[in-house]
């Protein structure tokens, strides 16, 4: 299997029987020792169970949350856009961190204090990037092209050799190094709301929501 399934894949040795094993993955990964493969971490629905080496699988997706997961990916590339055209000329140190995009935990970190005042702002800017309704894209890099482009450029050993970077290109906005699902435009995220703005030791954080 190559993909990188949602937290809500299962896989069943054939999907005409219930009554053989069922594995729930819970997380996926890239194995840090073989390039190119998936781990697909998780559990046996029942005890002991196990698949036979080379049985094939059938992979079953939770396509509702898989596409929760991808509205709140591309809502968080939205924020982070919105908040570095807004900010970046005006807030010391600043620079994009890191980010969650869980449902119940979905935030985008900056170095550099962000002061509560520019909470409104941020929104306006957000509704007016999903409104826009502008292309996801998704595109393969080589690694000089980040700096061709004067994009940051990811870790040279994220990539196996040979292989290209995947980024996430929100058209018109902003680039990002990103192995997530993502949905076809800013349009689909629906309405995005930023919950709050935190401060804390030199950086900030926003959170936000995508609604149901």
């Amino acid at each position: 299997m190559t993909s990188t399934p949602s937290p809500s894949t299962s896989s069943t040795s054939d999907p005409r029987s219930a009554d053989l094993p069922k594995f729930t993955v819970t997380s996926a990964r890239m194995d840090a020792i073989h390039d190119g493969r998936v781990l697909h971490l998780g559990r046996f629905a029942q005890p002991h169970s196990l698949f036979t080496p080379g049985t094939p699988v059938t992979q079953t997706l939770d396509s509702a949350k898989r596409l929760l997961y991808s509205r709140l990916h591309t809502a968080g590339h939205v924020l982070g856009a919105a908040v570095r055209h807004l900010l970046e000329p005006s807030v010391p140190g600043f620079d994009e961190l890191k980010a969650s995009h869980f449902p119940d935990s979905a935030a985008c970190e900056f170095a550099g204090l962000i002061d509560g005042k520019h909470k409104a702002a941020i929104q306006e800017r957000v509704d007016e990037y999903v409104d826009k309704d502008m292309d996801v894209v998704v595109e393969f890099w080589e690694w000089e092209e980040f700096e061709k482009r004067g994009v940051h450029a990811p870790d040279r050993s994220l990539a196996p050799p040979g292989e290209k970077f995947r980024v996430v290109r929100i058209k018109d906005c902003e680039v990002y190094p990103c192995g997530g699902t993502h949905v076809a435009s800013t349009k689909e995220c629906g309405k995005t709301t930023v919950k709050k703005i935190s401060r804390s030791k030199g950086t900030s954080r926003v959170s936000y929501t995508v609604e149901a």
